[in-house]
């Protein structure tokens, strides 16, 4: 969702995580309220626009139920936390889910009757989870992580054989993959 509403317009996702842009006056009673229409310049109705646009993208992938939940909202930010609480849970949910998926991660290996290519998807999918609740695992320990405590023993050779002949540091994990992959392919 946050690509395609900064590939629309980058301020748009602003809009979206900060709120809307405030087109503000200062009344009778010196508090601050939001204009009305004929109290408009054009930059406030290019803010107004730009607020509109961002609840415009986001309202535009949901479904019937979604849209009932969000209905009310008045503001992108709004809509946003709404879909984030309904999607993701509150904070303590997030930080139980974060903390189970790591134990997940952390006791992660190849199945047996499992490829290669099978068990990286577990594993991109686990790391994306992860990433998205905010815990970010980091190039060179999903290489190591796979490289000393996924495989199998029976893969002990080839491991040993890459870690020898390739800089880990700087070998990517695609790369890592496909040369597994093809030591599989192989056997």
């Amino acid at each position: 969702m946050r690509d395609h509403i900064i590939g629309e317009d980058y301020e748009l996702w602003d809009i979206v995580t900060d709120g809307p842009l405030a087109t503000m006056k200062i009344n009778a009673e010196g508090k601050e309220v939001p204009k009305t229409r004929a109290d408009c310049t054009t930059d406030d109705l290019r803010k107004l626009e730009k607020n509109a646009k961002a609840k415009k993208w986001l309202v535009y992938g949901l479904g019937p139920d979604e849209y009932s939940r969000i209905q009310r909202c008045t503001t992108a930010n709004k809509i946003w936390d709404t879909l984030q609480v309904a999607h993701e849970g509150t904070p303590q949910v997030k930080r139980s889910k974060g903390t189970r998926l790591y134990s997940q991660y952390e006791n992660f290996t190849m199945k047996e009757g499992e490829t290669i290519q099978q068990m990286y998807t577990r594993f991109t999918t686990l790391t994306n989870e992860l990433k998205s609740l905010g815990r970010v695992i980091s190039k060179e320990d999903k290489d190591k992580k796979i490289l000393t405590r996924v495989l199998p023993v029976t893969w002990e050779s080839k491991i040993t054989a890459i870690q020898e002949s390739k800089n880990i540091a700087t070998l990517r994990l695609d790369e890592l993959i496909e040369n597994l992959t093809a030591y599989e392919l192989r056997r």
